[in-house]
Order: C-alpha cells, then sequence, then structure tokens
C-alpha cells in the first residue's frame, strides 16, 4: 500500500490555426449581427488566451460579516427535479464559478444529469442566469473539478461521465465511468466541447468505479513545479465479480490542461470478506506555505477509525510522502467536505489559518460549520470552536477566496434535506472569530497521556474521595484528545465511574467511547431517568457484516442525588452492569470491534455529537481493557484503590487547570 507515480502520457494537443483576413472579419461580424445571441462553444484545442492584468474590483464585506443566499434550487431552474455537487472557483478576471449537477428527473446519483454554472461579477452579491455547458442527453455528466490556470486565465474543468438510467437507482458494480475535460477562456461564458481522457488518467484496471473530485482542484504556486494543474480522483478495480481494490490519486498537468498523467496514487485493496482498511475519496486539496500539497478526503466505510482521511505529497502531486492516515477525532459525517488556506497566510508564506467546511454532526449530514486549523490541516479546532453556517441539514460543499477579507462557501442545505438547494455564503474572518486560548485541562493519570480538555465551563464540586466534577447540562463536557490506546476493538474491558444526579426527563450521558449513530461501534453509558434505569450499550462491527447492538440496563434510575458506583464489564460472552455492588445485570455479548471505520471520540457528559447533555456530577473515571472481578470494584467502590492494568484512562476530576478555574 505504498505511494506509486504512474505516468500515463498523451500527445500534447495541436492549436486550431487562425485565418485572420480583414474582409472576412467583417463579413462575419455581420452575419452574426443578424443572428439571434446565443452562447458559442469555444474551439476544443484553442491556445488560451493570455490573462489580462486588470485586477478586479474590491469585493465588499457582507454586513455583520456573514450572509448568504440560495443560489440553486429546483423551483428555481427550469426542467431540474434537484441541483447536488457543487464547486466553484475565482477566475484571474475576479469573475466567480458556481458549478453544480442539473439533476433531471430525481436527486439520483446516475440519473439524466448536467453540469451546469452560475457567473458572478461582483463578488459573489449577485448571480447572473443558470447556464448548461454540459448536456447530459440522458446519461451523467457531473462530479465537476473545476481549475483555474492563473497564468493564462483559462478555467479548466474535469468531469466523471456514465450512461444514465431513469429508475432512481444507483450505478450497476461495476460502473463504467469515464472522465472528461472542457474549458473556457473567456471567464466561462461558452466552454470548449468535451474531450475524452479515459486514455491519460483511466488505467484499464480502473474498471468498477471512477470519479473526479467533486471540488476545486489548485495550481501550485512555489518550487519547481510551480503552474502545475492538480485534483483528485478515487477509483475501483473490479474482477473474480466483486471489488478487489480502492484507489486514490492525484492527476496533474504541466501545460494548463492540454495533458494530463496521474500521479500520487494510493491502493488499498479488498479483501475476500468485503472489508477494506481505507477507501479515500472526494479528496480537497491545498497547497502548503512550504509548497508541499495537503489532501484531506472522505473515508467511507473502511475499518481504520474515522469519516476524514488525509496524504501529503512534497514533489508536486508526483507521490503520496505516505500512505493516506485517518483522523479519528475530526467529527463529521461520511460526506465531501473542502479545505481551504486563506490568502493573507499565503501572502505571509507562513502558516496561519486554514479552513475546513463540512457537516459537523458525526451522524448525520447537518450543521454545516467552519472549522480551522492553525497548522496547515496537522491539526483540526474541536467542533465546539467552529464557526456554525447553518443548523440545517447540509452536505457537500466547497469554498474560495473572494479578496483578502471574505472568503465564499457554495454549500448543499436544506431545512427537510441536505439536497433541497444549494446556498451561496460569504464570511469574513472576523465572523470566524480570532485564535482562542486553550481550554482549561483535567488530568489523565493514563501513562503518557495529555491532559483531557475541560469544555464549556464544567466546575470542580464535592466528590467522592475529593472533588469532582459538576455539568451543568448545557454545554459542559470533558473531551479527551485523540491517542491510539483509547479505542477498545474487540477487547474485553470494564468501565468505572461514580456519578450523582438528580434529573427526571432527558438522555443523560455519562460516558462516550466511539461513534454515535445506530451503524457505528460504540460504548455508552447513559442515565434514562424517564425510564427508570441506567443504560449501557455497546455497537460491535464484525467483518463486512452489519453492526449489532447490545444493551443492558438497570433496575432504577438512582437519580436520587447522591453518589452511586457503576461498572460496565464486557467478559466471556456477556455485557454486565453492576451498580454500587449490589445488583448485576446481564445480557449476551455481540461479536466484534466497538471502535472501528466511524469517528472516534471519548466524551463525559456529553453525546458525541453535542445533542444530549449530562446536568450532575461525575467522579473516578476509569477504563481498563480487561474485566475486573468483583473483588477489584469493591476497592473501586470503597476506597478508590488501584486496580492492575492494562489502564486505558482514569481522570479523577478533581481538579482543573488553565483558564480562569485554577
Amino acid at each position: 500500500m505504498t505511494s506509486v507515480l504512474r505516468a500515463h502520457p498523451s500527445p500534447r494537443s495541436r492549436p486550431l490555426r487562425r485565418r485572420a483576413a480583414a474582409g472576412l472579419a467583417a463579413l462575419t461580424a455581420a452575419v452574426l449581427a443578424l443572428l439571434p445571441t446565443a452562447p458559442a462553444q469555444a474551439a476544443p484545442d484553442a491556445a488560451p488566451a493570455t490573462a489580462t492584468s486588470a485586477a478586479a474590483a474590491p469585493t465588499p464585506a457582507p454586513a455583520g460579516g456573514f450572509d448568504q443566499q440560495v443560489l440553486f434550487k429546483a423551483a428555481q431552474g427550469q426542467g431540474y427535479s434537484c441541483f447536488r455537487i457543487p464547486a466553484i472557483v475565482r477566475s484571474t478576471h475576479g469573475t466567480l464559478l458556481a458549478f453544480a449537477e442539473g439533476r433531471v428527473h430525481d436527486c439520483g446519483d446516475s440519473g439524466d444529469i448536467d453540469l451546469v454554472v452560475k457567473r458572478s461579477t461582483d463578488g459573489g452579491r449577485t448571480w447572473g442566469p443558470l447556464q448548461v455547458i454540459n448536456h447530459g442527453d440522458g446519461d451523467t455528466h457531473g462530479n465537476p473539478a473545476p481549475l483555474v490556470d492563473r497564468r493564462t486565465g483559462r478555467i479548466v474543468i474535469a468531469e466523471t461521465y456514465n450512461k444514465g438510467r431513469n429508475d432512481g437507482l444507483s450505478c450497476d458494480v461495476p460502473c463504467d465511468r469515464t472522465p472528461h475535460l472542457q474549458y473556457s477562456d473567456d471567464d466561462g461564458a461558452t466552454w470548449s466541447a468535451p474531450r475524452d481522457l479515459t486514455p491519460t488518467i483511466r488505467p484499464p484496471e480502473w474498471n468498477s468505479w471512477y470519479a473526479t473530485g467533486p471540488v476545486h482542484g489548485i495550481q501550485l504556486t512555489r518550487g519547481r513545479h510551480a503552474g502545475r494543474l492538480v485534483f483528485g480522483i478515487n477509483a475501483e478495480s473490479y474482477a473474480q465479480n466483486r471489488v478487489t481494490a480502492n484507489h486514490a490519486a492525484l492527476v496533474h498537468s504541466d501545460d494548463g490542461g492540454r495533458t494530463w498523467r496521474v500521479g500520487a496514487l494510493d491502493t488499498w485493496p479488498t479483501a475476500g470478506d468485503g472489508t477494506f482498511r481505507q477507501k479515500p475519496s472526494e479528496m480537497t486539496l491545498l497547497e502548503r506555505g512550504d509548497g508541499s500539497v495537503y489532501v484531506n478526503g472522505r473515508e467511507q466505510d473502511g475499518t481504520d477509525l474515522g469519516h476524514r482521511t488525509a496524504a501529503v505529497s512534497r514533489d508536486g502531486g508526483g507521490t503520496f510522502a505516505a500512505p493516506f492516515r485517518t483522523i479519528p477525532d475530526l467529527y463529521s459525517p461520511m460526506v465531501q467536505a473542502s479545505a481551504l488556506r486563506l490568502p493573507r497566510s499565503q501572502a505571509a508564506g507562513g502558516r496561519s489559518r486554514t479552513l475546513f467546511a463540512a457537516p459537523a454532526d458525526p451522524d448525520r449530514r447537518r450543521s454545516m460549520t467552519i472549522r480551522s486549523s492553525w497548522d496547515e490541516g496537522r491539526t483540526w479546532e474541536g467542533v465546539d470552536r467552529g464557526a456554525q453556517v447553518t443548523t440545517d441539514w447540509s452536505g457537500y460543499s466547497d469554498m474560495a477566496a473572494l479578496s483578502p477579507d471574505v472568503t465564499g462557501l457554495l454549500y448543499e442545505g436544506g431545512k427537510a434535506d441536505a439536497r433541497d438547494e444549494i446556498r451561496f455564503a460569504r464570511f469574513t474572518e472576523e465572523w470566524l472569530g480570532p485564535r482562542r486560548a486553550p481550554d482549561p485541562t483535567t488530568r489523565d493519570d493514563t501513562r503518557g497521556a495529555r491532559p483531557a480538555l475541560v469544555l464549556g465551563g464544567a466546575r470542580p464540586t464535592d466528590g467522592v474521595f475529593g472533588d469532582a466534577l459538576a455539568f451543568d447540562g448545557g454545554d459542559d463536557a470533558v473531551r479527551l484528545p485523540y491517542r491510539p490506546s483509547l479505542p477498545l476493538g474487540t477487547d474485553d474491558f470494564t468501565c468505572s465511574l461514580f456519578f450523582r444526579y438528580e434529573a427526571t426527563t432527558g438522555e443523560q450521558p455519562m460516558l462516550w467511547m466511539g461513534g454515535v449513530g445506530s451503524r457505528s461501534p460504540q460504548v455508552v453509558v447513559s442515565g434514562d431517568p424517564a425510564k427508570n434505569r441506567i443504560t449501557a450499550h455497546l455497537t460491535a462491527a464484525d467483518g463486512a457484516r452489519p453492526t449489532v447492538t447490545a444493551q443492558v440496563a438497570s433496575e432504577g434510575a438512582y437519580n436520587d442525588g447522591r453518589w452511586h458506583h457503576l461498572a460496565l464489564r464486557r467478559t466471556h460472552g456477556r455485557l454486565l452492569l453492576t451498580v454500587d455492588l449490589v445488583r448485576t445485570t446481564s445480557v449476551p455479548d455481540v461479536p466484534g470491534s466497538v471502535s472501528r471505520g466511524s469517528v472516534f471520540g471519548v466524551h463525559l457528559g456529553q453525546r458525541l455529537d453535542s445533542r444530549a447533555q449530562f446536568t450532575g456530577a461525575l467522579d473516578d473515571v476509569r477504563v481498563y481493557r480487561r474485566a475486573l472481578t468483583d473483588e477489584e470494584l469493591s476497592g473501586l467502590r470503597t476506597s478508590g484503590a488501584s486496580a492492575a492494568g492494562p489502564l486505558v484512562l482514569r481522570l479523577a476530576l478533581d481538579r482543573v487547570h488553565g483558564g480562569a478555574r485554577n
């Protein structure tokens, strides 16, 4: 699974000869003046016009630092039932081009789909009419991946074709999809005829699935590959009646888009049982200050933890420096996302603010949020620090710098469905907010562990063996920084904690380890006072089979305002819940890993998606990678005694450090 450079040379396109005669030009102009106006197709292989040096008008900042409008909506677009898959670029003249798929019959991915565009010449305040740049004519023409050549002004767009269907279903497997390319030399007013790129950038063995983008590509500005155009593709191979491998690659051109080749490549095999480690796809790219290319992609259904995955190329997209690695704690559902390095960062040549746009709910496509990185994508701020664009359903997105001060976000959103419409938002860095000071912390006594973050203002209170931590049910929580020793996998374990609460309604999450949602592997302990019980459940994934959940519940909610001890144990095919060492309830365990293939977080007092909060107090939270005995639990409960490891985490919760809470 090493990165491989695969070169697929293609002959250089020959520019058409220009025949210029004054008399012929005058005659042509006279004839055209008598004809109805219609957008002309640019010549397929015409030489690009040189970009002018005319500067675009300044883009005024939106009032209050943020505004948005609906750009594509089925009710507004004649002949389309749905618009999806946004992509946006800014031309050398300052024109914004917002691309989308116009889906004729329904929102399905494999129907009659056209590529459409709207243009703005005033920084996104107003937009021109919808233009069709590529008719599907019953087939699927989509996955826009636009790029701008800053040397010539040419706008290039890569796209993918497949045979359409009218039943609303997805493309059959294997799905024969082919890459094509168009360009515009007049700021997107007219477009060349599509050109098939299959011979050069789709190897024959990539015969099951193939996709360009969808999101804008980039032009490199630094080093020996300055001027190179780069965008991402993903593909699958099919043999012996099954998918055998996934491929994530960068495609690049050094001649303004005339010829292309596959460069950096990461391939992940699919096992006979249908499992695979990763499927990096729908990759968003940016150039770092040192000239390297950062690639952040969607991760789909692999066994590695995380719905986002990332890699870096240090040779202009020729190879990946290392295979893709998932990002377990960059919370997001499985979705295409977008990243952008702010222009001020580029001008300074340093490592400053980088943006990541995606829905923030790790379970479903909703709550579009802009998160920041201050080290060019090496680490990202948590969703609690992100700037929320909407609480609605939301999906795919793309971003463009409109000016040094204003950024544009084109994204799918809707009140009822993320596919209802495509919106365009403008925002300033001031609206995003400044870089915040570090969160307060509380220590994790596990060897080598970083302190846990204390969120929302949770404060010390009287505990069992000293102080504990109180949660107000609003935004208080404790979140552990990710480390590879936290996931419990298929191991036996013990979760031990003290709790105190009086809530009579609502979900009361005490400990959350793993993902969220009914299909994500996880371990959860919650109060359920409305049903007079404490519940604990684990959801496990075993091979390629669907996840299965086991749930055990106590008799009584224990919401009497006094301290109680709880232990959840996985051992010998059983799941045991013990409260105060008085009563143990037990259910059969389910096989598989409780931490696989989804975002991963460890939270106290909060669901992973922040949609439920604990009102009460917690003390001395521990997780062991084995099942403790009743005698060992008795020592923990009565004296806070230690138990032999392996210890996964231990939070005494008796002190909060940093901020104003010392």
